[in-house]
């Protein structure tokens, strides 16, 4: 039987703290090669500390000569992101940090797997697992503790960048501990914010500049008498991002996803095109079990896939409801391949994913986020319900 009364907690990250820098960087590499050629291979990787960033990892392009120049120009790239993020510091500005670029192009037994050819389908770009997840506690069909994290920081990078409040730095963290009564969430518990800040100010003087923005976020009444505030608990906070902590792609993947309220395949999102199953079929599955709990098929959903290096089909779909399901689990699970290719090129055309959309995923969370009219979170869409109800 599913616990009903319980606290659940999950951390969200800024889009200056170090690891997030890295994936934002990362994205971007990536969106720049798409623009470029829509079928590019990339898995960029990113490294940052004290006034040096460092990208590396494999890249490819049809034409050679077009790639050697391409990859051997994406300093400025750098620099555009770390400006828009906010970084002037001293130890880590956008103008003057080092940018070491050691991209090199695919590798061709990697290719050789992944690319299509007479004889096969083009196939996933490594073996693995993913996982998807929703369920109705959220209008975003998102677990509350991780989407109220995003939000608290979202909020705060606006007021900081429209500069509404010129004392906040970009580098941040939340967490939010929510309590549930008969399996709904009811209120917070506990709120931690670390956010750095430009100016000396104590704890309690940053606590009253971010505390009307969190009460703006969180639904009427989730803040209550009880309610614990640590509000940059170690006191000062003044140097922030790759200066203060150095940062790497991937790191966050728990942050990307569900905040822990689902498993985790263990690869991470940004950098990598859509011929990585990591990513594309990662965003899959919360697509099918968004619309599994959009149906009404469910209250909550968990979905599994999985794939092997080179080969197209999944190995295996493996749908979980939790106890909460309308309809048996087997069913869903047949129904799903009548109503989506889980291919990488199935999903990849399905969601339109060789464009150049990821730079806005890398931070705030790749899920529980509005599909927009480019293309973007179009894995947020819940345009399967009918396809769905009529196959089950």
């Amino acid at each position: 039987m599913l616990r009903q009364n319980y606290v659940f907690t999950s951390e969200s990250v800024s889009e200056g703290h170090p690891d997030k820098v890295c994936d934002r960087i990362s994205d971007a590499v990536l969106d720049a090669f798409l623009s470029e050629e829509p079928e590019a291979r990339v898995a960029c990787e990113t490294f940052a500390t004290t006034n040096r960033v460092v990208i590396g990892g494999e890249v490819g392009l049809s034409d050679k000569d077009k790639l050697t120049h391409f990859k051997d120009n994406l300093a400025h790239i750098v620099r555009d992101c770390v400006k828009d993020i906010g970084y002037e510091q001293d130890e880590f500005h956008w103008r003057t940090l080092e940018v070491t670029n050691l991209l090199h192009e695919q590798s061709a037994h990697i290719a050789q797997g992944v690319d299509a050819a007479e004889n096969k389908d083009e196939g996933a770009g490594d073996q693995g697992i993913m996982f998807g997840y929703a369920t109705n506690e959220t209008p975003a069909l998102m677990p509350a503790p991780i989407q109220y994290a995003h939000a608290i920081l979202r909020r705060l990078a606006e007021v900081r960048k429209s500069g509404e409040q010129k004392v906040l730095g970009p580098d941040a963290k939340s967490q939010l501990s929510v309590r549930y009564v008969d399996g709904k969430p009811v209120d917070v518990t506990s709120v931690v914010l670390s956010t750095q800040h430009l100016v000396e100010k104590s704890s309690d003087e940053i606590r009253a500049i971010v505390k009307p923005y969190i009460e703006e976020v969180l639904p009427d009444g989730w803040l209550t008498d009880d309610t614990v505030w640590h509000v940059n608990p170690t006191g000062t906070f003044m140097i922030g991002g790759p200066d203060g902590d150095a940062g790497l792609t991937g790191r966050k993947i728990i942050v990307d996803t569900y905040g822990g309220a689902a498993p985790h395949g263990g690869g991470a999102f940004s950098g990598k095109d859509p011929t990585k199953v990591d990513r594309s079929a990662a965003y899959a599955a919360r697509y099918l079990a968004k619309n599994i709990v959009a149906a009404g098929l469910a209250d909550r959903c968990t979905l599994q896939l999985s794939y092997a290096i080179g080969v197209a089909e999944p190995q295996s779909v493996f749908v979980d409801t939790h106890g909460t399901g309308q309809v048996d689990e087997a069913a869903i699970e047949a129904a799903i391949p009548q109503i989506l290719s889980l291919t990488p090129r199935g999903i990849r055309t399905k969601l339109g994913m060789n464009k150049p959309i990821y730079s806005r995923t890398a931070a705030y969370g790749h899920f529980g986020r509005d599909p927009e009219a480019d293309g973007g979170f179009s894995w947020e869409r819940t345009d399967l319900v009918d396809d769905l109800l009529n196959a089950i």
